[in-house]
């Protein structure tokens, strides 16, 4: 038995046996709406850029960041490794110094006040970390 030919307009997938122009990607016929795809290149491109921008600013600031914390931790391991003989006070600043042999030690003796080797003035806070004066 010879299977009939449908018209070229006709859109018929044989093997489902059903008109599916409906479904296709494409338009099916003269009269069918143009379909044209989105031109979402550029968008992209300007999302790619802030996204970029933003989150090399948030690196940025995480890294500044660590970077301070990094100095408080060595700042405070140089105070901690040093000499000292008496138990700071909370509030107060104190002066670390660095001795011929090499050896740091904390005092509450000014730089101007003396001779030693000045690495530099440090302030205990209320939560017993010890931050740099300027």
């Amino acid at each position: 038995m010879k299977e009939s030919k449908k018209p070229d307009n006709v859109v018929f997938n044989v093997e489902n046996q059903k008109y599916d122009a409906a479904l296709k990607p494409y338009a099916t016929s003269v009269g069918a709406p143009v379909i044209t795809t989105t031109d979402n290149i550029a968008w992209k491109n300007r999302s790619i850029n802030k996204v970029n921008h933003k989150l090399e600013a948030r690196y940025l600031e995480l890294k500044a960041e660590y970077d301070a914390m990094l100095e408080q931790y060595e700042y405070n391991k140089l105070i901690f490794d040093a000499k000292f003989t008496f138990e700071p006070i909370v509030g107060q600043t104190y002066h670390l110094y660095k001795r011929e042999n090499n050896e740091t030690f904390l005092s509450i003796i000014k730089p101007n006040e003396c001779n030693f080797n000045f690495i530099g003035s440090f302030y205990l806070n209320a939560e017993l970390i010890w931050e740099k004066v300027q």
